[in-house]
């Protein structure tokens, strides 16, 4: 059978990866989620001249030319048609769900905002990964989870004033899309690798989304002219969207979540809000407070916490 077939994931002993595999995978995470911390505030900044439908499908189309391009290169085989189901799910929930979800919720929400949001994407990752059979974690890894999850959850409240609106909702919604695709993706990514999974959901993809670009630019002649009208920071935020989030990003975090585990290198995600908090104030003037940097203080102890805490696979 073909190494890349998602049915012959290597196996691992009783107990968690080993340690070089963990560490590693820890390090590809932080590169992903470094990566990936940046979509927030350059989706703002794209949602600014496009509609978020045109800028869900034209980043995946965009990532789509790349990863063929890519896979035609490497002349990679044709997935294994048992691991067609988890690259349909790293599509609905990668490709489209959070891009679509994240981008409307920017139109109202600032980058910062969304950014604390998505902190509880770990725990979401980790219960995806729970359920499915995958991995089995700790009684302490789940309390160490469930502590970040409240305090991002938290921070959300008191910057929303104490209450969540549709925005939030959406970025919810989002965040579950996210870590379905993310769980999967890892699962898939033992046996195929980080670039074959992202590269063949975005091909995977690509060909119903087309259809919908299609039909979006026949039935509103007016978008041709609103997508010429749009300024060059626009476009930066589509190009980073484009190549960085839905493609290079995963490359690096699919493949430590191969290495180290989902539920474990997961965990490197309640990192992410705060870096996002910082880019926002980079690249968007949004404020940055000392409660920021008190919340993330009290993140980074629990991922220092989370990374000794014992994970079965």
């Amino acid at each position: 059978m073909h190494p890349a077939d998602s049915t012959t994931l290597p196996a691992v002993a009783a107990g968690a990866a080993p340690a070089s595999d963990a560490t590693r995978g820890m390090l590809l995470g932080l590169a992903g989620v470094a990566i990936f911390s940046l979509t927030l505030p350059f989706t703002r900044m794209a949602v600014a001249g496009f509609d978020p439908l045109f800028l869900t499908l034209g980043r995946a189309l965009g990532a789509a030319v790349l990863a063929a391009l890519w896979l035609y290169r490497a002349r990679a085989p044709l997935p294994a048609r048992g691991a067609l189901p988890g690259l349909a799910v790293v599509a609905g929930g990668c490709v489209v769900g959070f891009p679509l979800l994240s981008s409307i919720a920017m139109r109202s929400l600032p980058a910062s905002h969304g950014a604390v949001l998505v902190g509880v994407l770990p725990l979401c990752t980790a219960l995806y990964a729970a359920l499915r059979g995958d991995e089995r974690p700790s009684g302490g890894f789940w309390l160490l989870a469930l502590l970040g999850a409240v305090l991002v959850v938290a921070f959300a409240l008191r910057q929303g004033g104490g209450s969540f609106h549709m925005a939030d909702l959406l970025m919810f919604g989002a965040v579950a899309a996210a870590a379905a695709g993310y769980a999967e993706g890892g699962r898939l990514a033992r046996g195929m690798g980080g670039l074959h999974v992202i590269g063949w959901a975005l091909l995977l993809a690509a060909p119903p989304l087309a259809v919908l670009l299609v039909l979006g630019m026949l039935y509103d002649p007016g978008r041709a002219a609103r997508l010429a009208s749009a300024g060059p920071a626009a476009w930066i935020g589509f190009g980073y969207v484009t190549v960085f989030s839905m493609f290079i990003g995963f490359v690096f975090w699919y493949r430590g979540l191969a290495l180290g585990g989902v539920a474990r290198v997961g965990q490197v995600q309640l990192l992410q809000p705060f870096l996002t908090l910082v880019g926002a104030a980079l690249l968007l003037g949004e404020p940055l407070r000392l409660a920021h940097c008190l919340f993330a203080l009290a993140v980074i102890g629990v991922v220092a916490l989370g990374r000794r805490a014992q994970v079965r696979r």
